[in-house]
Order: structure tokens, then sequence, then C-alpha cells
């Protein structure tokens, strides 16, 4: 094989490694929006979370029963055996009622701090979603950029060797040493070998995308565009500050804190409570019948726990003040991570714009090498490290785009703002409000709106069965 024949044969090879990743690309139809809205649709941490949302919702419901009337039902049956005397054997039925009258405020105050826990379950719900979209958009571009790295690899094997079978006729004819041969096997060895390494990162990544998707990918087209971003990292912390999740969270949880130090304030005022038993009992013995009606209004006040109740106050300060901390703590923590994200998206444009630039200097080192290796003035090792070098650049540029993407939605994630509804998916977002508008009122069991409530769970539960 002359020289003039292996050049056509690189240079066609050199063309396939560029190719390939262009053609792959052509053929993808699968976007991003699908992927976010399987992991919108099929997360068990959202169902997780919209289930404690639902559990939070419901102790406002029980909050606000603290001042409704309480209805006790009771009845015995009793056999009293006797040596002396017949068996007697008496029946009692009783109904009890309870009603907290004036409790120095303490059932409004936990009715508040319950919906500020509501509040702060919303948000940790929103936030828990960006990181299910955000996973999502991870799994979307690892598996894009390890498709393309796979291509790479198998276009490096294949320019290998052609590279090798022109060593091997080179050889044979006396123009190389058995060394050039020998490192181009080696090449070709260590080719094949990053090629499984790829290949195994693909099938971890599509092991990802089907977690966090919900199911196995398909095709994946790369996203079109970016999405808007802030211009300056003081404005994306602005924005950050007014609708993070997080700080939302925080801020409720500060204000549900607030309301339990009022409670426990409160807890150490007196109650009225209003009573009344309707009573009888009859006994087959005597043939006695009692009938008893009795009503009362309690006036409490309890003066001693032995310390219980000062220690329960300064407790739920405690708390207050570690609350009051952890919002300052937040608050922090995000401006931070705004800047962090502004920081990683300007670090991979530039990168790309490098990556570009030296895939573009590779690709003239390489053929520059190749064409003095046609004349003798370059050695097989020479070229061999060319064609590296112009591998190591596209691999780069690879991971650069990646890298780009990933960073922009990050930015979303450190404001706040990757959520279903601020990216206007086509899918049904999930209503907060919905089941606590059901239950706020605390409806009774066997109540109309009860019974909805029934069915509304029932239906969850074949839902999430399925």
């Amino acid at each position: 094989m002359n020289w003039q024949k292996y050049v056509t044969s690189l240079r066609v090879a050199s063309l396939a490694l560029v190719g390939s990743i262009v053609v792959h690309s052509s053929v993808l139809s699968e976007n991003l929006a699908d992927a976010l809205v399987g992991a919108y649709e099929n997360s068990g941490l959202l169902e997780q979370n919209r289930a404690l949302l639902r559990a939070a919702d419901e102790d406002v419901a029980g909050s606000l029963t603290a001042l409704r009337p309480i209805l006790d039902f009771s009845t015995g049956l009793s056999r009293t055996l006797n040596n002396s005397a017949p068996d007697m054997t008496s029946r009692d039925l009783n109904l009890t009622a309870n009603w907290l009258l004036w409790d120095n405020n303490r059932a409004e105050l936990s009715i508040q701090a319950a919906k500020e826990t509501v509040l702060a379950t919303r948000a940790s719900l929103l936030s828990i979603e960006q990181q299910v979209l955000f996973r999502a958009v991870k799994a979307y571009m690892d598996v894009i950029r390890s498709k393309e790295f796979v291509a790479l690899r198998q276009s490096n094997v294949r320019l290998l060797q052609e590279e090798l079978r022109a060593a091997q006729d080179r050889f044979d004819v006396g123009e190389v040493t058995r060394t050039d041969v020998a490192l181009a096997e080696a090449r070709l060895a260590q080719a094949r070998s990053n090629l499984a390494t790829e290949q195994g990162n693909l099938e971890n990544m599509r092991q990802e995308y089907r977690a966090a998707v919900g199911r196995e990918p398909g095709t994946l087209r790369p996203p079109p565009s970016l999405p808007a971003r802030p211009t300056s990292i003081a404005d994306a912390q602005s924005v950050a500050v007014r609708s993070h999740p997080d700080i939302q969270m925080a801020q409720h949880q500060l204000a549900a804190a607030e309301k339990s130090v009022h409670f426990a304030r409160a807890s150490l005022g007196p109650t009225l409570s209003f009573q009344s038993r309707l009573s009888s009992i009859h006994s087959d013995m005597s043939q006695f019948e009692r009938d008893n009606a009795t009503v009362a209004l309690n006036f409490s006040q309890r003066l001693y726990q032995g310390g219980a109740l000062s220690s329960r106050l300064r407790r739920v300060i405690a708390s207050r003040d570690g609350a009051r901390a952890n919002l300052l703590t937040v608050q922090k923590r995000i401006r931070q991570n705004v800047a962090s994200a502004m920081v990683r998206f300007n670090v991979a444009e530039a990168n790309i714009e490098a990556s570009e630039r030296q895939v573009s200097a590779a690709e003239v080192a390489f053929r520059g090498v190749r064409e003095e290796a046609s004349l003798g003035a370059r050695t097989t090792l020479d070229v061999l490290d060319a064609e590296q070098e112009l591998l190591d650049a596209k691999a780069n540029l690879i991971a650069a785009q990646s890298e780009l993407n990933v960073a922009s939605y990050q930015i979303l994630v450190s404001q706040g703002s990757l959520t279903v509804a601020n990216l206007g998916l086509g899918v049904e977002i999930y209503d907060p409000n919905a089941y606590y508008e059901r239950v706020k009122d605390a409806p009774a069991l066997w109540s109309e709106r009860g019974r909805q409530l029934d069915r509304l769970l029932q239906n969850l539960d074949q839902e999430q069965g399925n």
C-alpha cells in the first residue's frame, strides 16, 4: 500500500470522525420538554411530598376542631354474681358533650401555626419539584453527551484501524520499523478500551435517565436554545431572594415558630369549658331505673407542673431563634448558589469558545503532521499524537456544550424558577390548594364533603397502586 493511498484512507476516516456526531444528532427526535414532563408525572418523590402536604392540610383541620363540641357515647352491661343473693344484671347508657368555650386564644394560634406550616410545606414541594426537573435535565444532557462520546470513540477506533493497516503495509515494504506498527497497535488497543469505558458510561446514564424520567431514553434531540438568564449576578440574586421556595419555606417556618411561642405563653392562662351528660341505668334484680342529666361550667387554671410549663416555653423560644437563624443561613446559601451557577455558565461559555478554537487548530495540526509524515518529515508517533490531540479537543468541546446546557438550567434552579408552571410545559399541574380547600373546615365523616374526600383518597390510592 503506497503512502498516497494511506493518506486518502486517513482523510476518509478523519471525515467520519468529524461527521459521525452530526449524523448521529440529525436522527434525534425526543426533546427535553418530553423528558421533563415524564419526570414530573412519574416522580415518586413528588408523590411522597404531596402526601406530606395533605397531612399538613389536615393539621389545620385538626386545630380548627379544638373549639367544637365533642360528643361521646358509651354503653355497658355488667352482671354481679353473689352466693347469698340472686345474680344481678345492670345496663347503662351515657351521652356526654364537652365544649371548650375559651382557651386564652390557644386554638386560634394553633390554627395560624398550622397554616404557616402548610405554606412552608407547599414551598418545600416546589423545591422538590425543582430537584426532580433538574435531575431530568442533567440525565437528558448526560445521555446525549455519552452517546456523542461513544460515536467519537467508535470513529477513533476506525481511524486507528486504518492507521494500523497502513503501518503494517509500510512495514511490509520496509518503509517503517516494527516500532511504528507496535505504536499503532498500542493506540488501537487503548482506543478500544476507551470505547468500552464510554459504552459502560452510556449504559449508566441510560439507567439514571430511567430513574429520573420514568422510562428508557429514546432518541434525544439537543435543546434548540438555552433558557433566558439574568444579565448579572446581582439581578439573579434579587430574583432568588424574592421567589426561591427554600427562602419562602424558611420564612413560613419562622412564622410558625413565632405562633408556637405565643401558643406556649397562652397555655399558661386559664380555660373555660362546658360539659353536659345524659345517663340511663337499669337493674334487672331491683327493677331499678334511673335517668340523669347534668350540666357543668368549668373554669380551670394550671398553677404548677413541676417546671414543665416554663420549660416548654423556653423550648419553643429556642426553636424560634433557630428558625430565624436558619432563614439567614438559607438566604446566604441561595445567594451563593446563584453566584456559583452564573460563574459556572460563564466558564462553560468560555470553555466552548476555547474548545472550538482548540478543535480548529488540532484539525489543522493533524492534517499538517499527516502531510509531513507522507514526506518523511514526521514519524508514525507524531501522527498518532496529533490524532489524539484532535480527539481530546473534540471530547472537550462535547463536554463543554453539555456543561453549558446544564449550567443554564442550574441558574433557574438557583433562582427558584425551574418549575413546571414557569417552564410552560404541557402537563396538568398539581394544585396544592385543592385538597386544602376541601378539608380546611374539617368536614365530618358522614357529610357530603367527607364522602367526596373519601372518594378522592381512594382514587389517589388506585393511581399510586398502578
